[in-house]
């Protein structure tokens, strides 16, 4: 079963960089992909890549990240101090992080105006329900 965690950026806020990278690799051991309201810090997601390679094992093979940032390039100079402004007060709070395990998540797309999500095929079944009728 595919498993989607949304986290909003107040539940992480408080924590130390090594708490939230060790809070957030505990989720996606589990199988989870994360949506987390905002993105870390540039030196937060490098270190989150160096964690997760210290702990890729056969069962963990990796994680998939992708920053989403909303950005408008055609801003007229009230919108870009608005966003100034907001940024500042909100810090890393603005767009979208996804991370997901290399065995789930294969591949992520971002364009203007969309977000494509690959995912590997589930292999496990589900249990077939057996058929009540004549013998």
């Amino acid at each position: 079963m595919l498993t989607l965690r949304y986290i909003p950026y107040s539940k992480i806020e408080h924590l130390s960089s090594e708490e939230r990278i060790n809070h957030l690799l505990k989720i996606i051991e589990e199988e989870s992909i994360i949506l987390l309201e905002g993105r870390l810090k540039k030196q937060e997601e490098g270190e989150l890549i160096k964690e997760t390679m210290l702990r890729i094992s056969d069962k963990f093979k990796g994680i998939e990240l992708s920053v989403i940032f909303p950005e408008r390039k055609y801003d007229n100079l009230f919108h870009k101090v608005k966003k100034s402004v907001i940024n500042f007060l909100l810090g890393d709070r603005m767009g979208m992080t996804i991370i997901g395990p290399a065995t789930i998540v294969k591949e992520i797309k971002k364009d203007p105006d969309k977000i494509q999500l690959f995912t590997e095929e589930l292999s496990a079944e589900l249990p077939k329900k057996k058929k009540k009728g004549k013998r």
